[in-house]
């Protein structure tokens, strides 16, 4: 049994299908939806299809002559049965068609995250759900379930999505958090384990930190921040305001992650596994931009009212307060405190910048109270522009940033029994950088390729030396891998990429090793000079 029933909603007119939809009814279906439209000079006609259970390809055909008759048309409330054949015949391509979602309500629910978009809730002992702020946030579900699945890719441990629902007038994305606690709530029940949190806090700021995103993958931070300098530029005196946006101009671009609401309330351990959550607001750009966002949730936020905190994390301000001192410590690996407080004055500065923003366009001037905040951070402001020349700083801290900067060099046979002492001279390199797993093992494939190349033709049928040279640069922080032979002249980048489509029967034998390393290398070269054999791998960390 099929039904079709119109309406005038807006500027929408509004078709609604129901029951079944096959060759058996799908002319009357066609002249039904044809008579409530009429005459009328279509702009934006929308397919109510909530209540429909089935349509045949005779269905599909009138959809497609009204489609036809209004470019615009989209379909909406698509049960997961049509949606598939919608999806298979290339309907969801040629216009935008929207599933039916299920509904879920957050009554009585634990609240165990809150980020600028959206808070997280415990719907069950297995699940959680993130509802957005903004009814209409589907762009910004879809973007966030975009940006996990990259992160996740790229080696950030992260829950997906696994559904989308109606949750009141908004949406939400729901994961799988089995028995997950945050680390909020660890810090708030077991104070004991503050120096634990911390150091697995940093860890992952560090995984984050180390992994270069693909250009144009997620916004650059440094072009919003900019956009907040701009405006807030106009709320201070004429010289801080000129200083502020210098100097943020002047932060060096980084294709390095950031997660941008990096808190205690979206990292949670799940059984031994911390996880990442709330990915909405990953981005790229210097540390400092993460510092500032960190900042703000521990003590900006709170610097005149301290129960702010306490609502939002559940500890107290003086808590907050050493949780973010031992986190700079953690992550620069000194005690150095002029060292710790001159980056925590150049966070402070993006930070009040925000915030002073923030508030404003949410009409804190209209607010007493408010005003006082943004007094306050405007003071505080504009005294930090007047001693700070430069708002970046090297990620190693103190003395470490020099030893980051050296050269290594280990001297040694080519033989295949060398190669875990070179795959342990390096690895203890990348360790001692806070390389992330991912990049490590790229970088041991890689490793393992060209050494065990040497080893085997650079000198056959003797044993000669080999030496494999490790270095370092800052900004962005780049590991480059040298081996030099005297060997034979030979250039293994001249060889032939092999061609992947083939069948195995046709494919040559080798040849594979090269192209791996090629691939997951930045750069890979080659020369011969002064009698050696020099190929040198880049990698950004």
């Amino acid at each position: 049994m099929k039904e079709v029933r119109g309406e005038k909603k807006d500027d929408k007119l509004i078709i609604a299908l129901s029951g079944r939809i096959d060759s058996g009814n799908a002319p009357s279906v066609e002249k039904e939806a044809l008579e409530i439209i009429g005459d009328r000079s279509l702009s934006n006609l929308l397919i109510d299809a909530t209540e429909l259970s089935y349509i045949s390809s005779a269905g599909l055909r009138v959809l497609l002559h009204l489609r036809k008759m209004c470019p615009e048309m989209s379909i909406q409330g698509v049960s997961s049965e049509v949606y598939e054949i919608l999806d298979m015949t290339g309907f969801t391509q040629m216009m935008p068609v929207e599933k039916a979602y299920r509904v879920v309500s957050i009554e009585g629910c634990e609240e165990i995250g809150r980020g600028a978009n959206g808070t997280i809730y415990r719907i069950d002992k297995d699940n959680v759900v993130k509802v957005y702020n903004n009814a209409d946030a589907l762009s910004e579900i879809q973007h966030e379930r975009e940006v996990a699945k990259l992160a996740l890719i790229l080696g950030i441990p992260t829950a997906i999505s696994y559904d989308v629902v109606k949750v009141g007038d908004s949406y939400g994305s729901v994961f799988e958090l089995l028995n997950a606690r945050s680390f909020s709530k660890i810090l708030t029940t077991e104070p004991e384990k503050m120096d634990w949190c911390v150091k697995e806090y940093i860890k992952m700021l560090k995984i984050i930190h180390g992994t270069l995103v693909p250009e144009g993958q997620l916004p650059d931070m440094k072009e919003t921040a900019v956009d907040w300098a701009e405006f807030t530029k106009d709320y201070l005196n004429d010289k801080a305001g000129e200083k502020l946006v210098e100097l943020v101009e002047a932060i060096p671009k980084d294709n390095h992650m950031l997660h941008g609401d990096y808190h205690t309330k979206n990292l949670e351990l799940q059984n031994d596994e911390v996880l990442l959550i709330d990915m909405d607001t990953l981005a790229v750009g210097h540390p400092v931009f993460e510092f500032a966002s960190i900042y703000n949730a521990f003590i900006g936020f709170s610097e005149l009212d301290h129960e702010i905190v306490k609502k939002f994390q559940g500890f107290d301000f003086e808590t907050a307060k050493e949780f973010w001192h031992k986190s700079l410590v953690e992550y620069f690996g000194t005690d150095d405190e002029a060292f710790l407080k001159d980056v925590e004055n150049k966070a402070r500065i993006i930070g009040y910048t925000r915030l002073i923003r923030r508030s404003i366009r949410r009409g804190g001037l209209e607010d007493e109270e408010r005003r006082k905040e943004i007094e306050h951070w405007k003071g505080e402001l504009e005294e930090l522009l007047e001693k700070t020349d430069s708002l970046s700083f090297d990620v190693g801290g103190g003395s470490a940033v020099t030893e980051k900067n050296l050269a290594h060099e280990l001297d040694i046979e080519a033989t295949d029994d060398n190669l875990q002492t070179v795959m342990d001279f390096i690895d203890q390199k990348l360790e001692a950088l806070d390389c992330p797993p991912k990049i490590v093992m790229e970088i041991d494939l890689a490793v393992e390729e060209i050494f065990v190349n040497i080893a085997h033709y650079a000198y056959a049928p003797e044993i000669g030396k080999a030496k494999v040279r490790v270095e370092v640069e800052e900004n962005p922080l780049t590991v480059m891998i040298t081996f030099i032979d005297q060997g034979m002249p030979y250039d293994p980048l001249a060889r032939q990429d092999p061609d992947l489509t083939l069948p195995a029967e046709e494919r040559d034998i080798g040849g594979l090793g090269i192209f791996l390393t090629k691939q997951m290398m930045d750069d890979v070269s080659y020369e011969y000079k002064d009698g050696s054999n020099v190929l040198k791998l880049k990698k950004s960390l």
